[in-house]
Formats: structure tokens, sequence, C-alpha cells
């Protein structure tokens, strides 16, 4: 693939150069979330997401020790063109390192999952406002009272994004998303925050808080953070993750993953 706009954007993360959240970067290219850990339980998270594919859609999957996602990003590396990781010992954060040189091993086994950042370009294209593009934040994210389909050692609960749409755009909305099923897909909740265990909008889980502006409604997608709930509580030894809203670019055009 000649994809110049996103090995430009991971060469800056590479580097350096890009520190903050990757929404809005490297338009028209597919953003995944990122789930690292070790490859005795790969089985059981690979079943973790096809059980629970709104928040966990597969986009690839590298065997053991390889770095370089063979189908989304061939000449990546996993290891230092994601802005922020996190890695988790026993279930515990441990760290925030801005690249895993010193903490990748053979015995790692990486998968992306699909993330919402990749629809927003087409909702921009289409009239209808992304407020934390807007502003130059982070996405809201909020842990729901929804549980996840258990499997193997993993289980927990479903991880949503907010974008407040102008209510007259909600249907209009939902319909573009539904196109990126390997992005999370349609909205899995529209307005009543509290029915989904979400007390005020104000006091996100992840991500900076909203702006809600008059005649705009909150809208929820399923969130690939979701894997990092299932993460703390199984408490394996180690799993390295994106930082939630600090993705990785691939080389897959949104145009294409919305016909997957």
């Amino acid at each position: 693939m000649n994809t110049p706009l996103a090995r430009q954007f991971r060469a800056s993360v590479a580097c350096g150069e890009w520190q903050k959240p990757t929404s809005g970067q490297a338009p028209g290219f597919t953003q995944a979330n990122v789930v690292i850990l070790p490859e005795k339980y790969a089985f059981d998270f690979l079943l973790f997401c096809q059980r629970n594919e709104q928040p966990c859609p597969v986009i690839d999957v590298c065997e053991s020790g390889v770095t370089a996602p063979p189908f989304a990003a061939p000449g990546a590396d996993i290891r230092n063109e994601v802005p922020r990781y996190r890695i988790y010992r026993h279930g515990e954060l441990e760290c925030e390192p801005d690249n895993i040189l010193n903490h990748f091993t053979n015995g790692l086994v990486t998968f992306l999952l699909g993330c919402s950042f990749t629809f927003e370009q087409d909702l921009l294209n289409h009239g209808i406002p992304v407020r934390h593009i807007e502003l130059e934040r982070n996405v809201p994210m909020y842990i729901t009272n929804r549980e996840c389909r258990p499997a193997g050692v993993f289980s927990g609960p479903m991880v949503v994004s907010m974008r407040p749409i102008p209510e007259n755009l909600v249907d209009k909305a939902a319909a573009i998303t539904a196109r990126y099923r390997k992005a999370h897909g349609a909205p899995i909740h529209v307005g009543t925050p509290e029915q989904i265990g979400i007390a005020d909008l104000q006091k996100v889980d992840f991500g900076d808080p909203p702006e809600i502006r008059p005649g705009e409604v909150p809208v929820f997608w399923a969130c690939g953070v979701t894997p990092q709930m299932a993460i703390q509580r199984a408490k394996l030894d180690l799993v390295i993750t994106h930082a939630p809203g600090y993705m990785f670019v691939t080389d897959v055009r949104d145009e294409d993953l919305a016909l997957w």
C-alpha cells in the first residue's frame, strides 16, 4: 500500500515529535487499539474478542514475538509507534511509557482492535460535529454497567466513548457509523446515560470531560478500552496496551475498513 501519511505520522510518534491523543490525526487511515499479552493467554483473549465484537473488533493479530502487524501495517514497529502505552502487572497499572522497547519479548502476542476515531472524519464530512476534535481534547470515556460475555480468564464491563450530537443529526450519525463494523459500528445507546450506569457525564473514567451544548444529546459507542477492564480483572503477570485515546495508526484506509 502507498500510505505515506500513516507512515509519516507513525515516524513522528517513534521519534517523540507527537505525544498527544491521536483523534483527528492522519485522516483517512484507520486507528487501532493495542493489546499485547503473553502467548498463553492469546486464545482466551481472541475468544473474548469474538464474543464481544462490538467493543473488541479484531483488525489484525501478530504471531508471538512479531512487532509488525502483518496486514494492518507491515512496515511498522508496535514497540515505539504508539504515543503512550500502559503496562499492567498483575492487574495494576505500573507505568505509561512512550515506548516498550525494553518490555517487548518474543513470548508476546499483539492484537489490534478497531477504534471509533476511524469514523470521525466521515462524521465531519457529513456536517456532524465532533466536539473533542474541535476543542483539541481527548474523547470522554466511561465504564458502563453492561458486562461483556466472559471467555477463559477474561471478563469485565463494557467501556463506551461519548460524542454529543445535535438531536436532529443522531439518526444520520448512527447510519454513518453503522458502516464501520470493525470500528465499533453504530451507537449502543443514545441519551439517558444513567441507564448504562453513568451517573455524571462530567466524571469521566478516561479522557477529558465533555462540553454538551443546547440541542445536543449524548451518544455512546462501544470503546476499545473495554479489554483494559478485563485485563485488570484477570490480573495477568504482564499486559501492555495503548493509553486511552493514544492509538496506533494503521496503513488501512477508512473506506476499505467500512467494507469489512
